[in-house]
């Protein structure tokens, strides 16, 4: 899963506004590069605590952010689009500027209607852990207990188990020892039985392990991708795809076999 920040303040410093042209070239690059799913997301989910900068945008803004670079995307490209966001509209509208799936990063409890705008529409949903604290008795039960009546609830909301897609949610009320335990732990997550995407590409753990900034993790996150595939993650959300799926094929052929 390639990323496409449509924000002029995302944390990994990738983020081309609201230029279209440029959105749609990279786009096209990314699934040259060997992206399976380019994910559009409006609004960056820095933590405020941490950035100041980086305030809550409205639904018109992110509209106007989103909707022109999916119109655009879908003429284009031959793989999926997947919007990032919690806002219902947002999703609505994104699904019928011709994205396919919808990912979640407050795993369906930040708009009330998002879960009757999944449910209708039939699409895969990548459904995100995340809370505003760091708390836990132990933090792998605790997320995968969470996820249980995430998942329950979207499910008797009238949800396609079979559409349903999980990540654990690396950095959102984690701090960075719970984000590697749950990297070293993540084969735990299969009795979950859903698919599994991990995103931990550029984040501050590997800032905080390796001393480097958000625009020089790409061995960091090479180590959390190969691991990742290794746990069992079946998507890898990213934002160098071009050395990622590199690193998602060598790894694949380790883990999962290969044949010329």
């Amino acid at each position: 899963m390639g990323v496409l920040n449509v924000t002029p303040d995302s944390f990994s410093g990738d983020g081309v506004g609201t230029d279209v042209d440029r959105a749609r070239r990279q786009a096209i690059a990314f699934e040259e590069h060997g992206a399976d799913i380019i994910d559009v997301g409006g609004e960056s989910t820095r933590p405020p605590s941490l950035y100041v900068d980086s305030e809550p945008i409205t639904e018109a803004e992110e509209l106007d952010r989103v909707i022109p670079v999916i119109e655009a995307l879908f003429s284009v490209l031959s793989i999926p689009i997947s919007i990032d966001t919690y806002k219902a509209r947002v999703a609505a509208c994104a699904l019928k500027a011709g994205a396919a799936m919808v990912n979640d990063v407050h795993g369906l409890r930040g708009d009330d209607d998002m879960v009757e705008v999944v449910a209708d529409a039939g699409v895969p949903v990548v459904i995100m852990h995340n809370q505003s604290h760091a708390r836990y008795t132990d933090i792998v039960p605790d997320v995968i207990a969470c996820l249980k009546s995430l998942v329950g609830d979207a499910v008797t909301a009238g949800i396609d188990p079979g559409q349903i897609i999980l990540d654990p949610g690396i950095g959102f009320g984690k701090t960075a020892s719970h984000n590697l335990e749950i990297m070293r732990r993540l084969n735990e997550f299969h009795e979950l039985k859903r698919p599994l995407l991990i995103g931990m590409s550029r984040k501050s753990t590997i800032g905080h392990v390796l001393d480097v900034s958000a625009d020089d993790r790409v061995e960091g996150t090479a180590a959390t991708v190969a691991l990742a595939i290794a746990g069992g993650a079946d998507i890898v959300r990213v934002h160098d795809v071009k050395q990622m799926v590199r690193v998602a094929h060598m790894s694949d052929a380790i883990v999962r076999g290969w044949e010329r």
